[in-house]
C-alpha cells in the first residue's frame, strides 16, 4: 500500500485532487496483485432478506445446505456434485482447510478440473501455503494452457507470496499472449498491471 507522506502547509484544491488520484491509483494497482480469484461457480443462495432479530436468511439457508452436503459426502464419498458445491461453499465461507479437503476430493475423481484446480490453489495460498498453491495452478494451467484465471493468480503468488518477481511477469506475459485484452476479475487489464510492476521491479 502507499502511504501517504504529511505535508506542511496547504495544497492547492487543483494539486491535492491529483495527489488524491495518483495515490488512489497505485495504491489500487498494488492492492490487485495480492488478490487471487475464484474460478469454479458460486454455489448458489438459498434465501434473501433478514429475519425478525436480524438474522441474515441467505446465510442461514448457506448453513443448512452446508449441513445437508456434509451429511451426504458421509454417506456417499463419490458424489462428486455433492464435493464441489460444498468446496464452493466452504470457499465463499473463507473455511480454508475445509475447502481445501473438499476441492482435493474432487480432484481425486477427476483429476483434470481445471477450474477446481484454480480454485484449490486459491484455497491453499489463503491457508498460507503459497508452495501448494503454484502447484495447484500448474496443474490446471498443464490441463488447460488457456485458464487465464490459472495464469493469473499464479502470478499473483509467485511476485507477492514467494517474491519471485521475473516468474511472475513472465507468467503474465504469456497470458497476455493468449489473451492480449486479459483483464482481471475486478477488470483491471493485465497488461497495466504488467507495466506497472516492470517499470517498478526492473
Amino acid at each position: 500500500m502507499v502511504k501517504k507522506k504529511s505535508v506542511s502547509g496547504h495544497l492547492k484544491i487543483g494539486t491535492a485532487v491529483i495527489f488524491a488520484c495518483v495515490t488512489f491509483v497505485l495504491g489500487f494497482l498494488a492492492g490487485v496483485v495480492f488478490t487471487v480469484y475464484k474460478s469454479g461457480p458460486i454455489a448458489p443462495a438459498t434465501g434473501q432478506g433478514t429475519g425478525i432479530n436480524g438474522t441474515n436468511l441467505e446465510e442461514k439457508g448457506k448453513r443448512a445446505m452446508m449441513l445437508s452436503l456434509e451429511s451426504e459426502v458421509e454417506k456417499n464419498p463419490e458424489n462428486l456434485a455433492a464435493w464441489k458445491q460444498l468446496g464452493h461453499l466452504y470457499f465463499d465461507n473463507n473455511q480454508y482447510l475445509k475447502a481445501v479437503h473438499a476441492y482435493e476430493k474432487v480432484i481425486a475423481i477427476e483429476p483434470d478440473n481445471a477450474d477446481v484446480l484454480t480454485d484449490l490453489g486459491v484455497m491453499y495460498r489463503r491457508a498460507g501455503k503459497p508452495e501448494k498453491a503454484i502447484e495447484s495452478f500448474e496443474r490446471a494451467i498443464a490441463t488447460d494452457p488457456n485458464h487465464e484465471i490459472a495464469l493469473f493468480n499464479k502470478g499473483i503468488v509467485l511476485i507477492h507470496d514467494l517474491h519471485d518477481h521475473q516468474s511472475a511477469l513472465d507468467t503474465w506475459e504469456t497470458l497476455l499472449k493468449i489473451n492480449p485484452l486479459a483483464t482481471a476479475p475486478n477488470g483491471q487489464s493485465v497488461d497495466e498491471l504488467l507495466e506497472h510492476y516492470q517499470k517498478h521491479i526492473n
